[in-house]
């Protein structure tokens, strides 16, 4: 190593020390984007980056999706599987297929990069120990410009409650929950929850500091044809304006959507970040720039380092 290669590594370590402490002792909820198990590299550095927020003594919990895992076996089955606003309408047979693509493949290919990381993790489903209590999701009304609609998403639910204890007491064996978002209703009923609202209602369960959406685009994009357009915060207002401009859509919605739920129940920071670029997880939280997109409820909150353009 070089003079200049030491002084840049020091100077990386007094930029980060604030942070640490900061955050030190403290929950982040990290969702995991279906696509990363379709690109083993980046799912590898995604989870030795969580092994460096372990390190410096951050509780994390992981939450997944598998949305390209399970259409890609109901494909397979020959079983359509429909798209509304971005969230799955999943029927009986579906289901089966979302089951075993989520709680199988899915979470046993995370767990076995965990192990190769020496991340201590344990794989749990929202069935596992009522983690998740749900209720089944009645068909909702949406407007499209042919009018009004009637939408069943079938075998769909919405969380009613998370059971914050199981998380808490794998924190304190030591472990990090790795968390699916198949559930069940009281009666034992299997339904399909969507991720990103999985882990929203985890982050304001636990009281996160962070709750982080790792996802194929690089955040947010003033222009979704734009890779360069990112944009760096917003808060409440700037959602909606960014949606009325047809900037956030399709599967960013329900990224969107759950922030918004998120910051509502008091998780103070949401950030949406690619998982694509080097290192951006851990750019995202130690740095003042940043690699994706941070949401909060108003920009007023923002601290001084919080406000640099990445």
């Amino acid at each position: 190593m070089t003079p200049m290669d030491r002084e840049s590594s020091m100077m990386a370590l007094v930029r980060t020390l604030p942070y640490v402490r900061l955050y030190q002792g403290k929950t982040f909820v990290v969702k995991l984007g279906g696509s990363l198990n379709h690109d083993p590299a980046a799912l590898r550095a995604t989870i030795e980056q969580v092994g460096t927020l372990l390190g410096f003594g951050i509780r994390v919990i992981l939450v997944h999706g598998g949305g390209p895992q399970a259409t890609a076996l109901a494909e397979k089955l020959g079983i359509s599987t429909p798209f509304v606003d971005g969230r799955r309408v999943t029927s009986k047979d579906a289901l089966g297929a979302v089951v075993m693509a989520i709680n199988g493949t899915v979470s046993t290919q995370i767990l076995a990069e965990c192990r190769r990381a020496g991340v201590p993790a344990i794989g749990l489903s929202g069935v596992d120990a009522a983690l998740i209590k749900a209720r089944h999701r009645p068909p909702v009304t949406r407007t499209t410009p042919e009018g009004e609609i009637n939408v069943d998403y079938g075998e769909v639910g919405y969380v009613a409650s998370v059971q914050a204890d199981v998380l808490e007491r794998l924190i304190g064996a030591g472990f990090t929950p790795v968390v699916s978002p198949v559930a069940a209703d009281d009666a034992g009923r299997v339904l399909n929850i969507n991720a990103d609202t999985v882990a929203a209602t985890i982050a304001a369960a636990v009281g996160a500091t962070k709750l982080l959406f790792l996802t194929d685009a690089p955040g947010i994009l003033g222009d979704r044809a734009d890779p360069g357009s990112l944009i760096s915060y917003v808060d409440l207002a700037g959602l909606e304006r960014l949606e009325a401009s047809g900037a956030v859509a399709g599967g960013m919605l329900p990224k969107v959507n759950a922030a918004r739920a998120a910051l509502a129940a008091g998780v103070p920071r949401v950030h949406i970040v690619g998982h694509g670029g080097k290192g951006a997880l851990l750019a995202e939280v130690f740095t003042n720039e940043g690699a994706g997109t941070l949401i909060v409820r108003d920009t007023s909150e923002l601290q001084p380092s919080e406000l640099v353009e990445g």
